[in-house]
């Protein structure tokens, strides 16, 4: 996305009421309530005694989180103020690290193993995930691009982490 169309985005969210704090608010909502969901399907399974699919819906998506934030540091991609030298609405006081976006991953590897669980939270957050995906790319924080492979890569790893292997 070019400076013109963050600037365009950036003036449409200040010309509605609240616009900055509805942005940070859809980001930081979401983030904890899919946090929250994870952790009751987690222990959801556990109640069932459903040992083998609650390993695997934590192995899953931790060894994926982590080798995504080895790859994402050792690109170390700047994100969108940085390369055009304005304030994000999302408050960010770090520099690089931006593809993938690793808030978008998490909420689509989480999706996914919600997914293999019960198949319509894992919609839900799918559907959840794109409104996060807007939010971080109108608070500034990320580029599309960062967005678009933090998603496909929790998907495609959620399909064969949990679906496949």
């Amino acid at each position: 996305m070019r400076k013109e169309a963050y600037e365009r985005i950036f003036a449409c969210i200040q010309k509605t009421r609240y616009g900055v704090k509805i942005i940070n608010g859809i980001s930081t909502a979401i983030t904890y309530v899919t946090a929250v969901l994870y952790f009751s399907v987690l222990f959801w399974l556990v109640w069932q005694e459903s040992y083998r699919d609650a390993c695997v819906t934590i192995a899953v998506p931790a060894v994926s989180f982590i080798l995504v934030s080895v790859f994402r540091a050792k690109l170390n991609a700047r994100r969108p103020y940085e390369v055009y030298q304005f304030q994000p609405l999302i408050s960010k006081d770090k520099c690089g690290n931006s593809f993938p976006s690793r808030h978008v991953f998490s909420i689509y590897i989480i999706a996914m193993a919600a997914w293999y669980v019960w198949m319509p939270l894992g919609v839900i957050l799918c559907v959840a995930g794109g409104f996060l995906a807007a939010a971080r790319v109108s608070g500034r924080v990320h580029f599309v691009k960062d967005v678009l492979a933090g998603a496909g890569i929790g998907v495609l790893i959620g399909i064969i982490g949990l679906f496949l292997i």
